[in-house]
């Protein structure tokens, strides 16, 4: 018997083309950063050209389709870096990605692995290749040309020592590295007036051993937490705990702007992601006297409620939930998205851990005159200024607390976070606190005032 021997090609599987779940930019000043979501992790390639400045980048494993051309629908007009965007299948399997650019850019291109809500995602942070400092036209504004400002000083250094040791820190991170170029922290852009708020006793400041022409200015970094990728704790009716703190934080700036001899400085003062470790660095740059972390509390149960603040500690969390807020907070750069190979970890690392006893009994006292003041809006969580290892804290040389305005999580305390004239009356109440504190803890001169 005759047998016949069938040989069929081998046909290798096509792999499954990755598919998009969402797309969405964050435009700012800082930098715009560009996120695709996907089912599974991508590998890209990008290169940048100039006249015109573009920005190239080649996804593999990805079909041009009609989620990823909502892409293009995203790029607003008012975005500070990109023009326009164009999607294209480069070759099988491969889709190109076209950024018509408004000015040269630093480009950073990361994948993160899913944590929290999110899947895979791949990462476009656009920063300027050669930044202006807004801050400098902030302060010049606001003191006047005959003003001896020493923070203006300072600035003016690192403008001119730009990419030298010791230059100007990451803004945010992942910092670029293009020529040695980091992108300088902004100031908040002005807000809307808040309501006339009542006329708080500005505490004197003390005089310098040494002549000076004006009393020195007190500076307050205030720092709303999450922002951007990371939308913080989310109410049971969809309020984000990123959009609350930052209308706290504009009102509380508003209300120390308003002050003599103060000023208010914001580590983000739009929807954007700022690493842990940058909102520090951005206080330290700009020589803050205090800085205070706003957030929105959340709990596994609905009826937690209440106000707290807290404070560093290097021996162990205060309790077991100070511990849980803790882990949480300091897991936000997991969210938020931070590229871990484009930043200096050993800067980092012994940045975050220099605190010192002086600087945590500080922020105790900081911190128990903000509950005196909170506690007059608000039932407080704990009576006490607890303690547990927060990464935004642990700025060596400033007095630093993190305030639980409320509990996203709890219904009632949720409608009064959404209401305009609560923010206010938390703003005001954390205003008073940070003069009580100054009533009895007095602003140093800064070395280099009395000079």
């Amino acid at each position: 018997m005759a047998t016949t021997l069938l040989v069929l090609p081998v046909i290798p599987r096509l792999a499954q083309a990755a598919t998009i779940l969402a797309v969405r930019t964050w435009p700012a000043d800082e930098y715009t950063r560009v996120t695709l979501e996907l089912d599974s992790e991508l590998k890209a390639e990008h290169f940048t050209l100039e006249n015109p400045h573009r920005l190239v980048v080649d996804i593999q494993g990805l079909q041009a389709n009609a989620e990823l051309n909502q892409l293009i629908s995203k790029v607003r007009p008012d975005d500070p870096y990109i023009r326009s965007l164009r999607v294209a299948q480069n070759r099988p399997g491969v889709v190109r990605l076209v950024f018509d650019l408004k000015q040269a850019i630093a480009p950073q291109v990361f994948t993160l692995k899913p944590v929290a809500d999110y899947q895979y995602r791949l990462v476009l942070d656009l920063y300027p290749k050669v930044a202006q400092d807004p801050l400098m036209a902030v302060l010049d504004k606001q003191a006047g040309p005959d003003v001896d400002d020493p923070l203006a000083r300072i600035l003016e250094d690192i403008s001119r020592n730009s990419g030298a040791p010791g230059g100007s820190a990451p803004v945010p991170a992942p910092a670029p590295q293009a020529q040695g170029q980091e992108p300088p922290p902004r100031v908040a852009l002005p807000q809307p007036t808040p309501a006339p708020a009542p006329v708080i006793p500005q505490p004197s400041l003390p005089s310098p051993s040494t002549p000076s022409r004006r009393k020195r200015m007190v500076t307050i970094a205030l720092d709303p937490g999450h922002g951007g990728e990371d939308p913080g704790a989310i109410g049971k009716s969809g309020l984000r705990e990123k959009d609350v703190v930052l209308r706290i934080a504009r009102q509380l700036k508003a209300l120390i702007d308003d002050q003599p001899n103060m000023r208010a400085y914001l580590t983000r003062d739009d929807d954007y992601f700022v690493p842990l470790h940058v909102r520090v660095q951005k206080a330290r740059r700009v020589r803050a006297d205090l800085f205070i972390s706003i957030h929105a509390d959340a709990w596994i149960k609905p009826s937690a409620n209440g106000s707290s603040v807290f404070a560093l500690s290097q021996r162990g969390a205060s309790s077991t939930q100070a511990r849980w807020l803790a882990d949480k907070e300091n897991a936000a750069d997991l969210i938020g998205g931070v590229n871990l190979g484009s930043h200096d970890k050993q800067v980092a690392k012994v940045l975050l851990d220099l605190s010192t006893t002086a600087q945590i009994n500080d922020s105790l006292r900081l911190g128990a005159a903000l509950l005196d003041e909170i506690q007059k809006i608000n039932r407080l969580h704990k009576r006490q200024v607890e303690q547990a290892g927060f990464a935004v804290l642990k700025a060596p040389d400033i007095p630093s607390i993190l305030v639980e305005t409320a509990f996203i999580s709890n219904p009632r305390e949720e409608e009064l976070l959404r209401s305009s004239s609560h923010q206010q009356k938390m703003a005001r109440a954390i205003m008073s606190g940070i003069q009580q504190y100054f009533v009895a803890n007095p602003p140093l001169a800064h070395i280099a005032d009395a000079s």
